[in-house]
């Protein structure tokens, strides 16, 4: 991740939590004292946003403040590991303990669940992709955790693609309609996507020659019968009713994505602590 789009973000985090200072660290510390800190796995779990989420936040606070033994994005650890030591002003360390725990137990929580579901389907050409519904101001983070633990990223934002949805398509009045309209408009470089429902809205797809069918909420069988429909003359991405329980048999239908809303709006916070040395 780029630190020019994220530290505005982060500094944004660190204000709501200092707002008018640490009235607590600045009663007790003279800003003299330092220390050193292990931020320490509490559960095996993957990592995601060590140096450029949690160590970033203790370098904008204080560019004194040291990273040490620090485990790279995208690895499994085990219960106790080390992820980094942070070292200097006590002063900094307790400010920015918080804000930074509270960010990479998020992130990797959601590499770990995406760990799980890419384990699931391993052998199968389907890739696993997370969705827009990820936590409003985090986009960019929750994103980059879904890479750390093998996932792809669908649309970042509503300028990214092409995706008629139901309601495109319900406000609209038909597929073909929605996909003569897009594609007046968007570059021809943008690939349309179209969500389906039923193998009928199916054909009408490939009839418009739609680069990116969706089969949304589908059964397994009808999901068969709509890769032997399209016979690879479209990408087909699988949504809806996806789990670590279903997502390997939805995989052998022979899909070429499927994308899971679960991975952000669903994954558990890791346990992650800051213990003082």
């Amino acid at each position: 991740m780029d630190t020019f789009l994220t530290d505005e973000l982060l500094l944004s985090f660190l204000r709501e939590d200092l707002e008018h200072g640490d009235i607590t660290t600045e009663a007790i510390f003279s800003g003299a004292e330092g220390a050193s800190a292990l931020m320490r796995a509490r559960e095996p779990l993957v990592t995601a946003g060590m140096e450029s989420v949690a160590a970033r936040v203790f370098h904008l606070l204080d560019e004194r403040l040291t990273i040490a033994q620090m485990v790279a994005d995208g690895q499994q650890v085990k219960a106790g590991e080390t992820l980094m030591t942070i070292s200097g002003p006590v002063r900094s360390l307790l400010r920015g303990e918080r804000v930074a725990l509270n960010l990479v137990q998020r992130l990797c929580g959601i590499a770990t669940l995406t760990k799980r579901y890419v384990d699931a389907v391993q052998g199968l050409k389907a890739i696993i992709t997370d969705t827009r519904k990820t936590t409003p101001g985090l986009r960019l983070l929750e994103k980059y955790a879904v890479r750390c633990g093998g996932g792809k990223n669908h649309r970042f934002s509503l300028s990214d693609g092409v995706l008629i949805k139901d309601n495109h398509i319900a406000a609209c009045g038909s597929i073909s309609a929605a996909v003569e309209r897009a594609r007046a408009v968007v570059p021809h470089t943008i690939a349309i996507e179209v969500e389906t429902d039923t193998l009928a809205q199916v054909e009408e797809c490939l009839r418009c020659g739609v680069q990116i069918i969706m089969l949304d909420n589908m059964d397994l069988a009808t999901m068969r019968q709509a890769k032997a429909m399209i016979q690879g003359r479209a990408l087909i991405e699988a949504s809806g009713g996806v789990n670590l329980q279903t997502v390997r048999a939805i995989a052998e239908t022979g899909v070429d994505i499927i994308s899971v809303g679960a991975l952000t709006h669903s994954a558990p916070a890791c346990d992650i602590g800051l213990d003082w040395l």
